[in-house]
């Protein structure tokens, strides 16, 4: 957020979406089935990496005489929680389902996504969609820039990268 001048005396707040003339209404133009899609062939490609992941686990879980074994039913959570904190929070600022469906993640302030905002954002998703399953999704059709929930409480949206000029 920045704060800019009026002329007469106040101030307002501004974000960075608001402030920057690259984002054009049509950035927004089918973000939330774009991100729909996005999380279907993110969550494909972390249920690929369970699988090598899990083989690890069976030799970490040998090797601590069973120990390891207690981490199975918390897997999936160590997985994606990884594989979206370091995919949202390099470069590209994007997931590889995302980059797919032609989107990246934007801060309010116009700041970069990093690790710990990547983590809090699909934590926030998952409490989240635990809480309101389907009527998470319905928000994003009432909102400015289609956001969701967690992306208004984190101060994230998502927008088209070719619309960016990326």
């Amino acid at each position: 957020m920045s704060w800019t001048s009026d002329g007469d005396g106040t101030t307002a707040m501004t974000d960075a979406y608001q402030s920057d003339a690259r984002y054009l209404d049509h950035a927004f133009d089918g973000v939330l089935t774009r991100r729909v899609l996005a999380f279907l062939i993110d969550y494909a490609i972390i249920a690929v990496l369970l699988v090598p992941f899990w083989v690890i686990l069976f030799v970490f879980s040998i090797l601590t005489l069973g120990l390891g074994f207690y981490l199975y039913p918390i897997s999936f959570f160590i997985v994606a929680g990884l594989y979206f904190a370091l995919t949202l929070g390099s470069d590209r600022q994007a997931t590889p389902g995302m980059q797919v469906m032609d989107l990246t993640m934007e801060r309010d302030d116009g700041r970069r996504i990093d690790f710990g905002i990547a983590v809090v954002h699909v934590l926030a998703f998952w409490i989240i969609n635990s809480l309101l399953t389907p009527f998470l999704l319905l928000v994003g059709l009432f909102t400015e820039r289609r956001r969701l929930i967690h992306d208004m409480l984190l101060g994230t949206y998502m927008v088209r990268a070719s619309a960016k000029g990326n």
